[in-house]
């Protein structure tokens, strides 16, 4: 098995397979990569862009070269030293005719979650088409299970990214299964609440949100709060917080989306009665709603049948003071049928995401930057304890933790939410810039569309994405009405609004208005965000973890959410330039990230011992973030801290030579030392012990 150093997700689809990501091995490994991490790669629904719709589990995608074309890319991986991680969709597959789990009315009861009294099947999410899996039946888990853990026993495949885990019955069981059949790298696509900790699961750790948000918070200048706070009331006109907006939108989705799952939840109480009638002891179907909109994290693990509780629940439980008379059968207190403790489980992490993530981050725009997946944008900011605290978690208990700082499922690239991010330490400015955007605009707008919170979210996506083309503008607002679902929504969907919104984009972007009337601002919040994305690369590759690169982000890489970050990428260009850096080319601003990323694989390949070793954190103060990673690897980083009153200074140097390993210029350390002073212009350096 190759030595696990950082994964790359290839984002496959019928034009972009098994054959096309087969040429791209001598560029990945030359780049540094070890691994391969591919989206799913099963019979998917005939059409499918994405793979998450698998009809057949027990075969790889025609569409993407089948077997035959499969081993081809295992073997040229293997011939490059690299290995390969599978994406894996354990929780649902598609509603197919061609899904013969799904065309067998035997094998649907046994494979699927069918409501018994309705006949309609438990969701992913809220999407029809896709009905959850019961892998909680052995027979189930082996038939949906058992190919992908051949591909591993046969050594085609390294390590598997489980997706959504939260929505199995019992994942912990799940995972032991996997790992029992061979699986011994499995990562979990996890939301871990702030503050949460993950489980002790048969897995290598999450992918990697925890890390996404925290080293994006980092960069969050904590003095801008305030000041964009009371923009935000001013835009908004609504004084709520964050936690009571969340709170509004996830009972909106418990009662209108998620009715038939809430319904079916309260019937598990006493069969065959009603719904209504059977939530009467829990104080009626509005109560069990309230409840299951309360959780305050994606689920907890409560094992129903072993009546086994962990503190972890019992304080989400208790956090959530939802109804005591729910509370006390999800704890087990009072008699409750298994099934109702399980089912409550499985609920909660689709009301938290659709509520939450798809339709709150859509509403409160205070800080766009910190509305990502597994972010709780009341939080503004990280300090800097908090970040050495994940870091040593993670070096504690799962030191093959991904580091992400983009995903398929994120809500914007690394590079559009540092820039975002960087208007924390521009408050005032951002404020004067709103405002005469507001004021300019106002004849673009067409009976009150966009209203003010949409044009604010357009403005900061505007500076985060610049330059945007008007149909990638447009696409990506539609998208973000509908899931924000106040003037339009997937269900009912507003066309008259939508339409204005988008002449409304077209306006702004047309003969490049926006950067012609901007140009100053757009420029300061550029150049503070490309320094900022930097940084936190920079740590992302090396601390405690495995860093995960995302399909093109090796380059500057502007990309709304899904499907904006589905684009092709141009790999030729790529190419030229990591062959023009590796021939000794000059690096500029559009190399810098790939050059980083390239010196900093190859630290870790020549220093493995290094990153597999300790992780020290140095006290830098509150504008500064300083590590060492086994005595050997020094990280340095400014951080944006207006309010900090002084110069920052990195105190209890380590001692010793040390050479930067970006210029290569030696030198050891005073006992304290202004972090300017070791920083390159770009606020961060790195060095490794002589």
């Amino acid at each position: 098995m190759p030595e696990l150093r950082a994964t790359y997700r290839l984002q496959l689809t019928p034009s972009f397979g098994f054959a096309a990501g087969r040429e791209l091995v001598p560029y990945l490994r030359d780049f540094g990569i070890s691994h391969l991490y591919l989206s799913p790669s099963f019979q998917a629904r005939e059409g499918s862009t994405h793979g998450y719709d698998v009809i057949d589990p027990g075969k790889l995608s025609d569409a993407l070269g089948g077997m035959s074309e499969f081993k081809l890319l295992a073997a040229e991986a293997a011939t490059a030293g690299m290995g390969i991680v599978l994406d894996v969709v354990p929780n649902h597959m598609a509603t197919d005719e061609h899904n013969r789990f799904w065309a067998d009315p035997k094998l649907r009861q046994q494979f699927f979650d069918v409501d018994p009294v309705t006949g309609r099947h438990r969701r992913f999410f809220d999407i029809d088409e896709l009905a959850s899996v019961r892998q909680e039946d052995p027979e189930v888990f082996a038939a949906t299970m058992g190919f992908v853990l051949s591909l591993v026993r046969d050594g085609l495949v390294d390590g598997l990214r489980v997706d959504h885990p939260d929505g199995l019955a019992d994942p912990a069981t799940y995972l032991e299964g996997l790992r029992a059949g061979g699986a011994q790298r499995v990562w979990v696509e996890k939301i871990l609440d702030p503050g949460e900790h993950l489980r002790d699961w048969a897995v290598s750790g999450t992918v990697g949100y925890e890390f996404l948000n925290d080293v994006a918070g980092l960069f969050i200048d904590p003095a801008g709060e305030q000041a964009l706070t009371e923009l935000w009331a001013r835009v908004s006109g609504d004084g709520r917080t964050f936690a009571e907006l969340a709170d509004q939108a996830k009972l909106e989705q418990v009662t209108g989306t998620f009715r038939p799952e809430l319904e079916r939840l309260a019937r598990t109480l006493s069969p065959g009665a009603d719904a209504a009638v059977a939530a009467a002891p829990l104080g009626g179907l509005d109560q069990l709603a309230h409840a299951l909109a309360s959780l305050p994290i994606y689920r907890t693990y409560i094992d129903a049948a072993a009546r086994v509780t962990e503190t972890a629940d019992r304080d989400a439980i208790e956090r959530s003071q939802m109804r005591i008379a729910v509370a006390q059968r999800l704890l087990l207190e009072i008699e409750a049928p298994q099934e109702f403790v399980t089912r409550f489980q499985q609920t909660t992490p689709a009301i938290m995401a659709k509520g939450v993530e798809d339709t709150c981050f859509y509403r409160y725009c205070r800080l766009l930057a910190l509305c990502d997946v597994g972010g709780d944008p009341s939080r503004f900011g990280v300090d800097v304890e908090r970040f050495h605290a994940g870091n040593q978690e993670r070096a504690e208990r799962f030191p093959e933790n991904l580091l992400t700082t983009m995903t398929h499922d994120a809500k914007r690239s690394a590079d559009v939410r540092a820039r975002i991010g960087a208007l924390a330490s521009l408050p005032q400015e951002t404020a004067r810039q709103w405002q005469r955007f507001a004021e300019l605009t106002e004849p673009f707008r067409q009976d009150g569309a966009p209203d003010d919170v949409e044009r604010y979210f357009i403005f900061q996506t505007l500076l985060g994405a610049w330059p945007i083309e008007t149909d990638r503008l447009q696409g990506y607002m539609e998208k973000a009405l509908r899931e924000a679902k106040r003037n339009s929504s997937w269900v009912e969907q507003n066309e008259t609004w939508e339409a204005a919104v988008k002449r409304f984009c077209e306006r702004v972007l047309d003969e490049q208005w926006f950067e012609r009337e901007f140009s100053a601002f757009l420029g300061e919040v550029t150049g503070l965000g490309r320094r900022s994305a930097l940084a936190q690369l920079a740590l992302k590759l090396t601390a405690p973890g495995i860093p995960d690169i995302y399909q093109g982000d090796e380059l500057e890489y502007r990309a709304l959410v899904d499907p904006d970050n589905r684009r092709p990428v141009d790999w030729s260009a790529r190419r030229s330039l990591l062959t023009k850096l590796r021939g000794g080319g000059s690096v500029d601003i559009s190399t810098s990230k790939l050059n980083l990323i390239t010196r900093l694989l190859r630290l870790r390949a020549e220093r493995g011992e290094a990153f597999a070793g300790a992780y020290e954190p140095l006290d830098a103060g509150p504008a500064g973030c300083a590590f060492v990673r086994g005595g050997e690897i020094l990280t340095v980083v400014q951080l944006p801290r207006a309010e900090f009153d002084g110069v920052a200074m990195l105190r209890d140097t380590p001692a010793g030579r040390w050479r930067d390993v970006l210029t290569g210029a030696e030198r050891s350390f005073a006992s304290v030392e202004a972090i300017a002073d070791l920083v390159s212009e770009q606020s961060f350096a790195i060095y490794e012990r002589v």
